[in-house]
């Protein structure tokens, strides 16, 4: 019976998921800058029947909130680092026919970042994804750091705020960022060994990104 009428189909599993490549960052260093400018590179030394490397990160929300048929402003809230509480829970479920827990939605966040590290050739930015792909063992993982002070500098420029402001804005996300990547895995896990660490105030855009590169050729990530 449950075959007969059961309309969804299982996932397929995919053989030698991945390659996946994650980028965790402090508040203020370029990360989603980096990932474009190392999948155009990538791509230019890529083999042509090879696919297309391509960036992930926004697009996490759009298709967490299609898998639970809820519009994405329904579960920003997940993303903004912001929690929903038992009684938030009580009343959404009886304010909408379309509920969904914050278990369930976080579970599902999980379950889309996974599905998209699997399909490989992806560098998904942030979004808790060295926690979820960890285990994989054709993912690298990257993170980028620098000094407090060169981070508020360039938050305040980025974003017109003044130095006070920006030190304050870094400090508060990337407490918010840790929190996000212990809602999947848990205080207690491990997971935020990455492979690899560079500082964004002593190496460049150009070198990080040949520097990866090379560690993703003695991986055999790519050819």
């Amino acid at each position: 019976m449950e075959k007969r009428f059961n309309t969804k189909k299982e996932p397929k599993k995919t053989e030698n998921p991945g390659p996946v490549i994650t980028i965790s960052r402090e508040t203020g260093c370029p990360a989603e800058r980096i990932a474009k400018q190392l999948a155009l590179s990538l791509n230019k030394r890529k083999e042509s029947k090879s696919p297309h490397w391509k960036c992930v990160s926004k697009e996490i929300l759009k298709e967490s909130a299609k898998e639970l048929e809820l519009n994405p402003s329904q579960i920003k809230y997940v993303f903004d680092f912001e929690q929903r509480g038992a009684w938030d829970d009580i009343m959404s479920s009886f304010s909408t026919k379309y509920y969904k827990s914050d278990r369930k939605i976080r579970k599902t966040i999980a379950e889309v970042i996974r599905t998209i590290a699997e399909q490989g050739n992806v560098i998904i930015i942030g979004r808790g994804s060295v926690a979820i792909t960890r285990d994989m063992p054709n993912a690298f993982h990257v993170n980028l750091e620098a000094p407090l002070d060169w981070r508020t500098e360039m938050i305040a420029i980025k974003y017109n705020m003044k130095p006070d402001e920006a030190r304050q804005f870094a400090i508060e996300t990337d407490k918010n960022r840790m929190k996000f990547r212990e809602s999947f895995y848990g205080r207690s896990t491990d997971y935020t060994r990455f492979d690899v660490t560079y500082n964004c105030m002593t190496f460049t855009d150009d070198e990080i990104i040949k520097s990866i590169t090379s560690l993703l050729l003695i991986r055999g990530m790519i050819k």
